[in-house]
């Protein structure tokens, strides 16, 4: 399958965020990836994850949620990948820049977030309903995503390792809070980043399997 790589700097809230955009061939969705806890667009987990959404035919973007500037901070202090508002104003955002691009306007967009960027995920699914068809969250702290929690009503897939007991724990609190269609996924053995043999892979083909079933192609009225 042909997929067209474009590397993008996107303006987004004030900032401009750097990203990289692949597009299979006849792409049937779009992903867009929320980082959080440090993480950015090189993580090689979610570029794994991509790779495995490209194969079945879905596009992705993997952007930096902090510019250059902001990481540095953030490393030494550690306090911008917990601001929730602000990683979520700008996930909003880029799915706005991706309703406007002429290679990803016709797609149905999903978001995939991991630790904190999937509470971020989820505060942008509630601030743009009729963008984003989807969430999925790996490992992620749904519950930062507060009282935005009960204004998700598109559908959600929580998957946790099942070596994460504390995050089980949240995950499931937040699961009363969506008032949408949600599943807990929990994956035996798996800790919280994923790492042991064959973790990742079941975290990729459930990602896989919940938005190839979810998103939908928009249609895009053409100007006049």
């Amino acid at each position: 399958m042909d997929v067209d790589h474009q590397s993008a700097q996107i303006p987004v809230a004030g900032v401009i965020l750097d990203a990289d955009i692949e597009v299979p061939d006849a792409a049937k969705g779009l992903v867009l990836f929320a980082h959080g806890s440090g993480s950015g667009r090189h993580s090689p987990r979610n570029r794994y994850v991509a790779g495995q959404l490209n194969e079945a035919g879905l596009a992705t973007v993997l952007a930096d949620l902090l510019t250059l500037e902001e990481e540095q901070v953030d490393l030494g202090t550690a306090e911008l990948r917990f601001d929730i508002g602000l990683l979520a104003t700008r996930v909003a955002g880029l799915t706005d820049w991706l309703t406007e691009n002429e290679r990803t306007a016709d797609l149905g967009i999903g978001i995939f977030g991991a630790s904190t960027g999937a509470a971020a995920a989820l505060v942008a699914a509630a601030a743009r309903p009729d963008i984003v068809q989807a969430v999925v969250s790996r490992g992620g702290r749904p519950d930062l995503a507060g009282e935005f929690l009960r204004l998700v009503n598109q559908p959600v897939l929580l998957i946790v390792g099942g070596e994460d007991p504390v995050v089980i724990e949240l995950n499931r609190q937040a699961q009363r809070e969506l008032p949408g269609e949600t599943r807990l996924d929990i994956i035996p053995g798996a800790t919280h980043l994923f790492e042991e043999a064959g973790a990742l892979e079941e975290v990729a083909r459930l990602a896989r399997e919940w938005f190839l079933e979810h998103l939908r192609p928009v249609r895009v009225h053409a100007p006049g």
